[in-house]
């Protein structure tokens, strides 16, 4: 995977005034508070501006059969509000929030059992209907944005990974206070309002992100094939089963034991001081349970012993998506990776792009990237869309042929250290705002320690050519290939 690095050098051209003596080592001030909690802060004075970002060490990867898909659906339920934000009067919105569980608990229960009363089941279904109609009127709706865009925050937002879930915000410095208050009161107080309509919205989020997608279907199909044992090749959204049995009881189990001190990172990137943004988290996240760590994933994917093959119908031009197992962060192999994938797939001077798309003429448009985690083993991807007058065959010869080249010969100096270069220019564009190094910070603290960050420069330019032709060898054989087509019934 690309990674996401700041050096010494990278420092001092984002901040030539106050950071040209320091290295990311000694600017990173970071703090483990009683509970478990773990603050990073890095301080920049150069804009009255803070970016905030609340992540956490679990995601789908952490979920299992019985409960698939409930990370993104916590994830959506979090901005429902509290009990003081989001609603009218919660004194009388707790009645009829009970009222609403029991009976979609209930609804719940009676679906899936083979004997079912079709007419009890409707009867239930409408009234349940009838009082989330009559709860809408004590909801205050997207309350916690309002109060972001009243006091001059943007990029409110949160995402679900395969490897955790981050909660972000950009806001004026001397909002930092507000943030601590609503987003201490979202952990100690959320109110999973709106659940079973939630629901619902997921399932036709689903619905158009993948069944309705010839992109969401082909990549869900690649990861359902190249892995049979590790919980990466489950969908973040979930399967449609799992997200409609998904259950109001098990999302806030999942809430209260794992959106917890000892799986969360706090990074601030700005204008504050550290001592009194330390005082400020202490004061509103210090009185947090610590809560249940992550247990580690168990299953092991096994080495996979023979090329895989998948085929999607759709009514869409062709797509394909050819993918090889590798191992992740921090082996020596992932580095390797790095050029690797920099020199074979990224830009219009990429060897794929130059030989499929300028010279042969048989796609017209291609990319290699890492995924889809980084906790664990992962995959490298080659996707393309071939050319009208060209097919799949034509196209997967064609991108055979370029890894043959690398398992032959060594890459050139020249190659080797111009994607060496574009790897670290790519990164600092990526940087020059405080939402990128907070975002940098955030990922790697949660993958393993941020630190990993310090050397990683110097361990990218100790990547020898002999290495990218010795990976290559390795891991770029047939018999550690997926490759998954998605196209008309007719396509080739």
């Amino acid at each position: 995977m690309l990674k996401i690095f700041m050096s010494f050098f990278f420092l001092a051209l984002l901040q030539p005034f106050s950071l040209s003596a320091q290295t990311l080592a000694e600017k990173v001030q970071e703090h483990k508070l009683d509970n478990g909690l773990t603050l990073l802060m890095v301080e920049r004075h150069s804009s009255p501006t803070v970016s905030a970002y609340i992540s956490f060490r679990v995601g789908a990867v952490d979920e299992d059969s019985s409960h698939r898909g409930v990370a993104h659906l916590l994830e959506h339920m979090l901005f429902k509000g509290t009990k003081t934000l989001g609603t009218k009067d919660f004194s009388v919105e707790a009645p009829q929030l009970e009222k609403i569980a029991q009976l979609g608990a209930q609804i719940d229960a009676l679906k899936n059992l083979p004997d079912r009363d079709e007419q009890e089941l409707q009867g239930l279904r409408e009234q349940l209907a009838e009082l989330q109609q009559q709860h809408r009127d004590l909801v205050v709706k997207d309350e916690f944005s309002k109060i972001y865009a009243e006091n001059g925050g943007v990029g409110y937002n949160a995402f679900t990974s395969k490897d955790q879930t981050t909660y972000l915000i950009n806001l004026p410095a001397n909002k930092l206070e507000l943030w601590a208050v609503i987003e201490s009161d979202r952990l100690k107080n959320a109110v999973l309002r709106e659940f079973y309509t939630e629901r619902e919205v997921i399932r036709e989020e689903r619905r158009r992100s993948y069944e309705s997608s010839p992109g969401g279907m082909l990549y869900e199909t690649l990861l359902a094939t190249a892995y049979k044992v590790h919980p990466y090749r489950d969908p973040i959204i979930g399967w449609d089963s799992d997200i409609k049995n998904l259950t109001l009881e098990e999302t806030r189990e999942f809430l209260h034991n794992y959106y917890s001190p000892v799986n969360m990172v706090i990074t601030l990137v700005g204008d504050f001081d550290s001592q009194e943004a330390k005082a400020l988290v202490e004061r509103y996240f210090g009185s947090l349970e610590p809560g249940i760590p992550v247990p580690p994933v168990v299953e092991v994917e096994p080495p996979q012993t023979g090329e895989r093959r998948a085929r999607v119908t759709f009514d869409a031009e062709p797509q394909l998506m050819i993918a090889y197992h590798k191992p992740t962060m921090p082996a020596r192999e992932d580095y390797v990776f790095d050029i690797l994938m920099q020199v074979l797939g990224e830009g219009r001077t990429s060897r794929l792009y130059k030989s499929l798309v300028v010279d042969q003429q048989v796609a017209t448009d291609v990319s290699v990237f890492s995924s889809p985690g980084s906790r664990y083993a992962n995959l490298m991807t080659i996707m393309l869309t071939p050319r009208a007058t060209s097919t799949t065959v034509d196209v997967e010869a064609a991108v055979y042929a370029e890894l043959k080249k690398l398992q032959d010969q060594p890459i050139s100096a020249a190659e080797l250290q111009k994607a060496r270069r574009q790897i670290l220019t790519s990164i600092l564009r990526g940087l020059k705002g405080n939402s990128g190094l907070a975002r940098m910070l955030s990922a790697y603290e949660i993958l393993g320690g941020w630190e990993y960050l310090v050397d990683y420069e110097e361990k990218l330019n100790s990547v020898t050519a002999e290495e990218v032709m010795q990976v290559a060898k390795n891991y770029l054989q047939a018999n550690n290939r997926t490759v998954v087509g998605v196209g008309r019934e007719d396509f080739e």
